[in-house]
């Protein structure tokens, strides 16, 4: 089970951890996609995690799964909350898929 990924040194307690192999627009490579969920606080934690993804490729490592590549952002989704409000809780998605 997966509960942890780490994003370059950024660690994130994930759930609904998939992972999957697609076929490259490039290619006939066939390369790793994960995605999963994890929460973020308002406040100070949202900004920290918002500036963070907006590097958008990252060194992606599952430790529990021996799973490492070089991935970019493929989706990206939030609920909506207050993000000022730093007792308010929103649900991260994320897709990364693996570069050429």
């Amino acid at each position: 089970m997966v509960n942890k990924v780490f994003l370059n040194d950024f660690a994130l307690t994930v759930s609904n951890y998939k992972e999957e192999k697609v076929k490259s627009n490039k290619s006939e490579k066939l390369l790793t996609m994960v995605s999963f969920e994890f929460k973020v606080r308002g406040g100070e934690e949202y900004h920290v995690v918002t500036k963070f993804l907006y590097e958008n490729v990252f060194d992606v490592n599952i430790p529990n799964e021996q799973v490492a590549f070089r991935g970019k952002i493929n989706k990206y989704s939030t609920s909506y909350t207050n993000f000022s409000d730093e007792n308010s809780i929103s649900d991260f998605f994320l897709e990364l898929v693996e570069v050429e």
